[in-house]
């Protein structure tokens, strides 16, 4: 059962006035921006921003973290909206909770730049972290939403071009199926306010424009997954793409990738997104610190 803070941020949530649609998907990601962007950082943790082999980011760090293990993390979206400049107070968060830092990119969105844009970027970030001195063995990929399909497709770049293995993925309710046939769109749509069939089928052919769904970097489930490092895979029992995430679990296992899937019971979709909200939140934060730390470790 959901906690009591959950269910009075969602009441509190759902008190809000609704915008007005935004008239552009430039007008909305300046929405998104303007709302997320101008959230304060976690006490004890800065954001700079950098410049990662052409890819725009910001390196969030705790005070005196300069030798914390690297997340590079990959924002959600739909591979169309929201920024590195959304998610900076979000990953400031997870610097400070998790003891780590966080490269947060600021990949290619669709449609000004499609499939495999975002891969190619994923990459790079991947490069600039190693050429900056940090060892494979201490960076861990992970995102959220289309971010989480993004850690995912990057992690199966990285290996299909012989570079060093990172030490980790963290996918948060990832987007893994671009082809959108899950049964969950059906049996969680009244349940998730936050992403549905038409939202996915809009951002798929935005991305896509035209390209093959089941192509294994734009839809990982259909990957060979064989030779990924481990996964931790968090989603809520309310999602659409509750499927992805076991679907993707179930691929892992049977190409012998050490994974672990986590199911909360009555989360919508990236609920970790609000913390330090409600606990639930706290919890997922713990575990992505938790695998952090195993993985990583020296």
């Amino acid at each position: 059962m959901a906690s009591e803070q959950f269910v009075a941020f969602q009441q509190k949530m759902a008190s809000n006035p609704v915008p007005p649609p935004a008239k552009d998907i430039v007008e909305l990601r300046s929405r998104i921006d303007g709302a997320m962007g101008q959230l304060p950082l976690a006490d004890g943790t800065s954001a700079v921003a950098v410049d990662a082999n052409g890819v725009d980011a910001f390196l969030e760090k705790r005070d005196g973290g300069d030798n914390d293990p690297l997340v590079i993390y990959f924002h959600g979206g739909g591979y169309r909206i929201a920024s590195a400049l959304a998610y900076r107070a979000y990953c400031s968060h997870f610097a400070a909770r998790a003891g780590v830092r966080v490269l947060n990119v600021h990949y290619r969105l669709a449609p000004e730049d499609p499939f495999p844009a975002a891969v190619e970027d994923a990459v790079s970030a991947y490069q600039w972290a190693l050429a900056n001195g940090t060892p494979a063995s201490r960076i861990v990929l992970a995102g959220d939403s289309a971010g989480g399909g993004l850690t995912a497709a990057a992690l199966i770049a990285i290996r299909d071009r012989g570079l060093e293995t990172p030490a980790g993925g963290i996918c948060l309710s990832p987007w893994v199926d671009l082809t959108n046939t899950s049964e969950t769109y059906t049996s969680r749509a009244s349940a998730d306010k936050l992403f549905s069939l038409a939202s996915a089928t809009e951002a798929s052919g935005l991305y896509l424009q035209g390209q093959d769904p089941k192509l294994p970097l734009a839809s990982p489930l259909f990957a060979d997954l064989a030779g990924l490092p481990p996964l931790l895979i968090l989603v809520g029992d309310a999602e659409v793409l509750l499927d992805d995430s076991r679907m993707l679990a179930a691929r892992a296992s049977d190409a012998g990738v050490p994974n672990e899937l986590f199911v909360y019971p009555d989360m919508p979709h990236v609920w970790m997104l609000n913390y330090p909200a409600y606990p639930e939140a706290a919890q997922a934060f713990d575990q992505m610190a938790a695998f952090v730390s195993r993985v990583t470790r020296k």
